[in-house]
């Protein structure tokens, strides 16, 4: 378990160092890995009896989940001059790629095998909490709804404890794309952009079928454009332009400046960093229940040390936030419930999920339930067509952006690229195979080494067999043992929409002045299959995020927020709408929360 002041990086672990006997041959040995996302180097410099540094300066690693596992196990390695340090949790694979190819470099320095073995034993001593620890707001979850709670909760004059699962603050938020859905006059009128708070409010009615919550809708759009402005004066920066998130429906989706949806974890981190004295993190503390009192009341939580098993409680004077996402990861749940739009496919273990496996398994909804609170909406499932065939992982090529079109097995479009997260699915559920490929080129990949808003490279992907790439459209067909004539038909039909000479059967249209004809290689075709991606139900909630019992009644004490909560997206999410969602309901439950209403 690891304490922090948010930057996840002061721990309670006591240990000794165990250099002394340990000898090496001076020098900078080299190791490379099969990381997470792609190969890398880590160099190891090595005095005659201290590990001295470990680099890995090429490596792509999921900013906010892997890079910190590196930053972190590599301090730790350092600090102990041990290997027996335990991988951090939700970066399983990262970690042990770092501590394999430390032990090889070291290896390469002639350690001896009795001195390998000394520092492979288990270095970690946990200092044990008290049993019982009291705040005002205790939040469950420390990804992007849990710590914009956090933050608001403080801002509203509350002292704050966070207790996160995994070894790493920011959750799924971590590894989304970051697109934030707010109607902004400012920024829309410049690119000639015509929408407005209406539209916003009747498209997610409509993208989710008709079946959200009108009230909590309507906050959502109406705050929508509140909760960028807030985040901005945390110091997050926005790109000037706003674009059209996958099954988004309008262009109103805004990026940060500086990749992927982590931008918004390290706002917060910062902010939380800077008031230690009445913030504190814990990572590596699974919560396993609410406490309720005789008056019905939820006054805090009980939680488990992953790493020691050792119990605590968490006693909140004010307020409880449950934050801690869906249930996208829990297979045997989203089949049980899988009755809505989704109902005629198989989402068993045949299908990925892009959230953490640890996370993502629906426990605050399950918390709440036990408590009394209301569970509406379990059978919106949605399911995104970016997903990675083996893990679905939302990785690689991604499907949002400009300049990019989908094609099946047999090299034809077979679905309007803009539609909605659930119209695209079920297309691609219809194709042979289940799969198709995204088709991009020059356009979106400027060369091999140029790194994509989500930090990684064409030359990456290819090396780890994810891209299919050729300099022609004949050499792309034999490649992929598809008719060279539908995949130029695909490619001529996709440039006279652009062109505004042909109209697409399928209902494609040039909406972006981003959007260019693909003309010219070289091409690159990434497969693509379907994967659960957001679940739309959980806790009814109200506007002020409190949430309610089977009697439409509030349950005292009890907040929530974020993907932990129903009713808001209806039976499929606008793409854009999450990060909005989280932000804005995160707050008022922060908020809320700190006031004990």
């Amino acid at each position: 378990m690891l304490r922090t002041k948010i930057s996840v990086a002061v721990s309670l672990a006591s240990f000794a160092l165990t250099a002394g006997a340990v000898t090496f041959t001076p020098g900078t040995y080299k190791e490379k890995v099969g990381g997470h996302n792609a190969p890398f180097t880590v160099m190891v410099t090595v005095g005659n009896n201290k590990i001295e540094k470990i680099e890995y300066p090429d490596n792509l690693e999921t900013i906010g989940v892997g890079r910190v596992a590196l930053d972190k196990l590599s301090q730790k390695i350092i600090a102990r001059q041990s290997l027996g340090v335990d991988n951090v949790t939700g970066a399983t694979i990262t970690s042990f790629a770092l501590k394999g190819a430390v032990k090889k470099a070291l290896e390469q320095a002639k350690i001896s095998a009795e001195d390998m073995a000394n520092l492979l034993k288990n270095s970690e001593k946990y200092t044990e909490l008290p049993a019982e620890v009291k705040t005002d707001v205790v939040v469950v979850g420390g990804g992007g709804a849990g710590l914009a709670s956090a933050a608001a909760a403080h801002q509203t004059g509350a002292r704050v404890l966070i207790l996160e699962k995994l070894g790493v603050l920011g959750g799924s938020t971590n590894v989304c794309e970051g697109g934030f859905n707010a109607v902004d006059p400012e920024r829309q009128s410049k690119q000639g952009i015509e929408d407005s708070i209406q539209k916003h409010y009747e498209q997610t009615m409509e993208g989710g079928h008709g079946i959200g919550n009108p009230k909590l809708v309507h906050y959502l759009t109406d705050n929508a454009l509140d909760s960028l402005h807030w985040l901005e004066s945390l110091g997050v920066q926005f790109k000037p332009e706003v674009v059209t998130a996958t099954g988004a429906l309008w262009q109103r989706t805004h990026r940060p400046a500086t990749p992927s949806g982590n931008t918004y974890i390290r706002a917060f981190e910062k902010y939380l960093n800077a008031h230690q004295n009445d913030m504190t993190a814990y990572t590596d503390m699974e919560v396993q229940s609410l406490i309720k009192n005789e008056k019905g009341r939820v006054i805090g939580v009980i939680a488990k040390n992953n790493h020691t098993g050792k119990v605590t409680k968490f006693m909140a004077d004010k307020g409880v936030v449950l934050a801690t996402g869906g249930f996208g990861a829990n297979v045997a749940l989203r089949q049980k419930v899988n009755t809505g739009v989704f109902k005629d496919y198989d989402l068993g273990k045949g299908i990925g999920c892009t959230n953490f496996n640890k996370s993502a398994q629906g426990s605050g909804i399950i918390m709440g339930e036990k408590v009394g609170a209301h569970v509406i909406g379990m059978s919106d499932i949605q399911v995104h067509p970016c997903g990675t065939p083996g893990t679905g992982l939302m990785e690689m090529v991604r499907t949002s952006g400009r300049n990019r079109i989908f094609i099946n097995k047999d090299g034809n479009r077979f679905v309007n690229e803009g539609a909605a997260r659930d119209v695209l699915s079920k297309a691609v559920f219809a194709q042979p195979g289940a799969t198709y490929y995204v088709l991009v080129n020059h356009l979106r990949y400027l060369s091999l080494d140029w790194v994509d808003a989500n930090g990684a490279r064409m030359k990456d992907m290819i090396d780890l067999g994810r891209v299919v790439s050729a300099p022609t459209l004949e050499e792309l067909a034999k490649k992929l043992d598809m008719p060279v004539e539908n995949l130029k038909k695909s490619i001529a039909n996709y440039n006279g929409v652009i062109a505004g000479t042909y109209k697409d059967p399928l209902g494609l249209r040039a909406t972006d002045k981003d959007d260019k004809q693909m003309t010219e290689g070289p091409w690159y075709a990434c497969q693509k299959v379907p994967t659960v991606h957001h679940t739309m139900g959980g806790l009814e909630i109200n506007v002020n995020a409190q949430v309610l019992d089977v009697n439409g009644k509030v349950i005292p004490g009890l907040y929530a927020a974020g993907e932990t909560t129903g009713g808001i997206h209806g039976s499929n999410r606008l793409g854009g709408n999450a990060v909005a969602d989280i932000i804005t309901f995160g707050r008022v439950a922060g908020i809320h929360a700190a006031k004990g209403i």
